[in-house]
């Protein structure tokens, strides 16, 4: 492999480089709660605010694990398919929390074929700024 797959698949996380990931973590967390908050339409909250919400996963597993960017990414997905799952099978139906409002915001409402294509999109856009991230270093 080339030395930016290498990197991108082994290369682990500096003390500098996770608390880097941290501030991108809280100011991603910001930008998502003033979406919640103060959007309301057909694209920026629902589709922008998955893209954004994968970036957020990402960003606070870097900021909290040794995790490389390729098992980062992977985890991440992981993590966004599951909760969309849960949302297919009725998770927070069966665990007795759907009135619970920070339920439904971890867990979401509904499924949505839409919201894995997003997710999809968040994965890219966070694979294409690691590896020019990479190259730039």
């Amino acid at each position: 492999m080339g030395e930016v797959a290498d990197g991108f698949l082994t290369g682990r996380t500096s003390v500098t480089g996770r608390t880097a990931y941290l501030v991108a973590a809280i100011a991603i967390f910001a930008i998502e709660v003033l979406i919640a908050l103060f959007v309301r339409d057909a694209f920026i909250r629902p589709y922008v605010g998955d893209v954004l919400a994968i970036a957020l996963v990402y960003t606070a597993l870097r900021a909290i694990t040794p995790l490389s960017p390729g098992p980062a990414i992977i985890l991440t997905l992981a993590i966004a398919l599951t909760v969309e799952l849960g949302q297919l099978f009725g998770i927070a139906r069966a665990l007795g929390l759907e009135s619970n409002p920070v339920a439904r915001v971890v867990l979401g409402g509904s499924f949505d074929l839409a919201d894995l294509a997003a997710y999809a999109a968040g994965a890219l856009l966070i694979v294409a700024v690691e590896v020019w991230q990479k190259r730039k270093t």
